[in-house]
């Protein structure tokens, strides 16, 4: 058995040890030269570690079930993943900050996108259509500046964020609350398949055959958040994965940001709630993320300098094409605009408030719009 691998049996006997979590272990192997001496150290050694106490010593010496260790790394061939340790130097140098980073994880595809720069992209499963529209738009600018976009792989928004980087062909990475061969929700394995084929990853802490359980997303939480120099909420009511995100993103140091949406939206109270007691920073454009976020940019990645996208080539509801149509002819006054293309002023509102984050329309005094 190689270093490695036997370096992966110590720290995977020590995560099967009841009570025993990533943070005793973390600490455990600061105090260790090597990761192999961990299990015939003397009580006392073990005892001068911060953090492990009489029983904690004790739970160590006395673990024997390594049939266990051994089966569970079988388990890991077998799903076609591999293992990363704290002890690894491929370990993402952002999650090893982190309070209680995992002692391992099993992960498939590229390792390298681990450590990549990015901003972790979530919100709700229940999307609206301006929160679909703001994850296509705001992903895709975040990955045009080579930022790796973190997400959960859920329906809604996480889908949304994993498929966008795709299709901008920049890493994105898929954290699990589940095994890696028990991926959830099931119907997601093909875009688990791309996004490792399109060189990103899907990561899990938890041990091949963990069944999805509701308590395991919250956990991996604080991975998506932590792996991320930020982490933007586009659509999120009050409760929800989400909002445990941008909290978790909080303690860990992280930026957080919140995409604002229109007061009656159920699907963005959370939002609007973070950025109402400066939990998370208003995001209107890339610009709000990318001058809060410790990277350069290089020129020629500019915002300023990407090509205008016509509003013929985005996707558009009817009111926002009507709208569109008539502001190519002249600039309107919302009351004006209302009358002529028949829809009334509140529903016209909200049409001109996602146009406007979408940089398609430009309101002026007075409550006049023209078409960028």
């Amino acid at each position: 058995m190689g270093k490695k691998k036997k370096k992966h049996r110590v720290l995977a006997a020590l995560s099967l040890i009841p009570g025993f979590g990533s943070r005793r272990i973390y600490k455990l192997l600061k105090n260790t030269d090597d990761p192999e001496e961990i299990f015939s150290l003397g009580k006392r050694k073990l005892r001068s570690v911060e953090g492990i106490g009489e029983a904690s010593a004790l739970s160590i010496l006395s673990f024997d079930d390594w049939e266990k260790v051994d089966h569970l790394l079988e388990e890991t061939e077998k799903s076609g993943s591999n293992i990363i340790t704290l002890a690894d130097p491929e370990y993402p140098p952002l999650l090893k900050q982190i309070y209680d980073p995992p002692a391992l994880f099993w992960f498939k595809g590229n390792s390298e996108a681990l450590s990549k720069p990015g901003v972790a992209v979530v919100g709700t499963r229940n999307t609206s259509a301006y929160g679909r529209n703001m994850a296509k738009k705001l992903t895709g600018e975040l990955a045009e500046h080579g930022l790796c976009i973190f997400s959960g792989l859920a329906y809604g928004i996480d889908s949304i964020a994993h498929q966008t980087a795709i299709e901008f062909k920049t890493p994105t990475v898929a954290v699990l609350g589940s095994g890696i061969d028990n991926l959830y929700p099931k119907k997601n394995a093909d875009l688990a398949n791309r996004i490792v084929k399109s060189g990103g990853a899907v990561i899990t802490e938890f041990p091949p055959g963990t069944n999805p359980d509701a308590g395991n997303f919250p956990v991996r939480n604080r991975i998506v958040s932590g792996m991320s120099l930020g982490v933007l909420v586009v659509e999120s009511g009050l409760k929800g994965g989400s909002m445990i995100t941008a909290d978790l993103g909080l303690d860990q140091n992280r930026e957080v940001f919140a995409v604002p949406h229109p007061l009656g939206n159920p699907s963005g109270t959370g939002c609007n709630y973070l950025i109402k007691r400066g939990a998370a920073k208003l995001v209107q454009t890339v610009d709000d993320i990318l001058e809060e976020l410790p990277i350069e940019h290089s020129p020629e990645s500019s915002v300023q300098e990407e090509k205008k996208v016509s509003w013929r080539d985005r996707e558009l509801d009817e009111t926002a094409v009507k709208i569109c149509e008539a502001l190519e002819e002249k600039p309107f006054q919302v009351d004006d605009l209302s009358d002529a293309i028949g829809v009334n002023t509140s529903r016209l509102l909200v049409s001109l408030l996602q146009l406007e984050m979408d940089g398609v329309v430009l309101q002026k005094a007075g409550k006049n719009f023209e078409l960028l």
